[in-house]
């Protein structure tokens, strides 16, 4: 395997691939054709440069994953609005439109990006901490119930995850996924682009954000295993505090792994790797189109192959 630098996302019917500060998002719309918009996005960490460092690097990539994946989701959807206008907006649309103008699509992504991330931080950090409170009589010993606390978080994600992939358009957004590694697995093992090598290729990929949610699950639970604070409420704050370092840790692993065979680093990555069986599926040929096309408008995987691999075709 040999890195090459793209990575992406799963969208509505589509693929965003991003190749340094290029991305592309390709779409199968309605009439079946393929519809591949191509824009730029300039890192937080590359505007700033003390937000490069390694382990204060992570929080800021993770940012700027929720705001791309906002800007591609949003702009997937746009393919698939409802196209009639005979509609009149409602007084509440009216008044949005008034008082925010050209800027209120914006003001909605920023206000549905901060709602999701303090839902996660209360699904996935408070409530945890409050069910292992249920335990106190049993266990006595703290590190033992941050322990117990860390087994809780990840088992209401598992959960997570398995009940929204019961959902019909969770499930073809998962089979995109697996498009979307296959596509690069099937360039970073050397293999020529097309339907046939892309279908043959692992849907596992050690750079997913699937495994980088599962390395912070892991990783909070040891760092949370040494942190003593007294108090529920200092203890809700102590978590909220931690996760930039969490975050840092993890992003630097997954950075890590995504360039290295190491047997250790693959063995300490099997459990991300087993948990995208959840969050990927086997795309059809046509989804697998989708995802050739948006890898082709952001990245020369031609030269990439004969640059690494001494590929021979045209």
């Amino acid at each position: 395997m040999k890195y090459s630098g793209i990575g992406g996302q799963a969208v509505i019917e589509g693929i965003m691939m991003k190749n340094k500060d290029d991305y592309a998002v390709a779409v199968r719309k309605p009439d079946g054709g393929i519809e591949v918009v191509k824009n730029t996005y300039v890192s937080i960490t590359e505007k700033v440069k003390l937000f490069s460092l390694p382990f204060i690097r992570g929080i800021f990539n993770f940012a700027d994953s929720l705001i791309l994946g906002m800007r591609t989701l949003t702009l997937s959807a746009s393919f698939f609005a409802d196209d009639d206008t005979e509609d009149q907006p409602s007084r509440f649309e009216l008044w949005l439109d008034k008082v925010f103008g050209e800027k209120l699509e914006k003001y909605l992504m920023s206000a549905v990006m901060v709602f999701s991330v303090i839902a996660a931080v209360l699904i996935f950090m408070v409530l945890p901490l409050g069910l292992s409170r249920l335990l106190a009589p049993l266990v006595p010993s703290d590190t033992l119930m941050a322990f117990f606390e860390g087994l809780l978080r990840l088992a209401i994600f598992i959960v997570y995850i398995k009940l929204i992939s019961n959902m019909e358009d969770i499930r073809r957004t998962y089979m995109y996924h697996g498009a979307e590694h296959k596509c690069i697995n099937c360039i970073e093992h050397g293999l020529e682009l097309n339907v046939d090598n892309v279908r043959a290729s692992s849907r596992q990929h050690k750079r997913c954000g699937t495994s980088f949610l599962i390395i912070v699950m892991l990783i909070s639970i040891v760092v949370l295993m040494m942190v003593r604070v007294d108090g529920f409420l200092m203890k809700v704050v102590s978590r909220i505090v931690l996760i930039p370092v969490i975050a840092g840790i993890s992003y630097e692993f997954l950075r890590l792994a995504g360039r290295s065979d190491n047997c250790v680093v693959n063995f300490l990555s099997k459990p991300g790797l087993w948990m995208q069986n959840m969050t990927t599926r086997e795309p059809d040929d046509s989804m697998i189109e989708v995802a050739i096309a948006a890898v082709e408008a952001v990245f020369d995987w031609r030269g990439y192959l004969k640059e690494n691999f001494g590929w021979t075709g045209e």
